[in-house]
């Protein structure tokens, strides 16, 4: 049995939470509570499956952080993230969904009925939905959670759009930042660029790209070492890691492109993960476990949109239906047991 437990100090139960589920198997699980989840939760919801959302402790997902949305389709004047956030989950409520504020922090896929335990109980259900989402990855200087949504960012075409006429600068030289710092040039007046090496490690199109980009220059050999600022941003302290030479920058925003880091811990050795630490799926969601479905960010490197991630989750939550609908419980319990698939 997979017995993968978080390095964290243990949390007291939610107030008023059933400690005795065992006698209880949902027909659906989801794990997270961002726009994947919940998506997913309205359609299972619709389709009567008995559906538990484990939302985490800080539900809400990337909407939950961003001030303003002004790309998901519905809404022309935009909307408050967090009140984007509230609308998903009231959505899913409404259609007799439970929504329980805790973190997994083990689980088993071995064996049918799946058992997920987090810090207040334990959980069982038939299917599965691993919708837990990336987190992008903090530099961990002085200043860049104080300002989080207030001028640091990591989201260009979330945030772009407030930086008209404004000056701007981006950490990182992947293809991420890269991508990211042109898109910006619709808006900023300059791009500052700041890399830790002498040379880009984005693709050569998006090199080409920038590098003839009158809006954008680049700071080579150079880390952030605080962020300044105080009501918003208003500079970056960097530091040439040649030289050891230290100067600030004056800027209005900060977009942080280093990485994105997947919530697959709890299920590493059971889900099939990438080299990069995300789940592995087909076009259908599926996993490489029957009966477990993954939707959202956590399987997804790329795009990572809200939209898209409400779009996977409906996937994931049509198959679960339809894995519940076509394969009876002897057959998957038995399916499951061997390690084959339902395809």
């Amino acid at each position: 049995m997979f017995d993968f437990k978080l390095t964290q100090p243990q949390q007291q139960a939610q107030p008023g939470l059933d400690e005795k589920q065992e006698d209880l198997v949902y027909d659906l699980v989801i794990v997270g509570g961002g726009p994947a989840g919940l998506t997913a939760a309205i359609y299972a919801g619709r389709a009567r499956l008995e559906t538990l959302v484990l939302a985490g402790s800080i539900p809400g997902g990337q909407p939950a952080n961003t001030d303003i949305v002004e790309n998901y389709p519905g809404f022309p004047e935009g909307i408050d993230g967090p009140e984007l956030a509230q609308r998903f989950r009231s959505q899913a409520e409404r259609f007799d969904t439970r929504v329980v504020l805790d973190d997994v922090t083990e689980a088993d896929f071995s064996k049918m009925p799946f058992t997920l335990r987090t810090y207040g109980a334990t959980y069982r259900a038939r299917t599965v939905i691993v919708a837990t989402g990336a987190n992008p990855r903090r530099m961990g200087v002085p200043g860049e959670d104080e300002f989080y949504g207030r001028g640091v960012s990591a989201c260009a075409t979330c945030d772009g759009f407030f930086y008209g006429d404004k000056k701007v600068v981006v950490i990182g030289g992947g293809d991420s930042a890269v991508a990211e710092g042109i898109f910006l040039t619709r808006f900023a007046s300059e791009v500052v660029i700041v890399h830790r090496r002498n040379e880009l490690r984005a693709t050569k199109i998006y090199q080409e790209q920038a590098f003839a980009n009158p809006k954008i220059r680049f700071i080579w050999d150079t880390v952030v070492e605080e962020i300044l600022g105080g009501q918003t941003v208003t500079g970056v302290r960097v530091r040439n890691i040649k030289t050891g030479d230290v100067s600030v920058i004056e800027t209005d925003g900060v977009f942080v492109y280093i990485g994105m880091e997947p919530k697959t811990e709890v299920f590493a050795g059971q889900l099939e993960l990438d080299e990069w630490g995300y789940i592995v799926s087909n076009h259908r969601q599926h996993t490489n476990i029957p009966g477990v479905f993954v939707a959202g960010d956590v399987q997804d490197p790329l795009y990572r949109q809200i939209v898209v991630a409400a779009g996977t989750g409906a996937i994931a939550a049509m198959e679960a239906e339809k894995f519940l609908g076509e394969y009876p419980q002897s057959k998957v319990e038995k399916v499951v047991a061997l390690g084959g698939t339902c395809d």
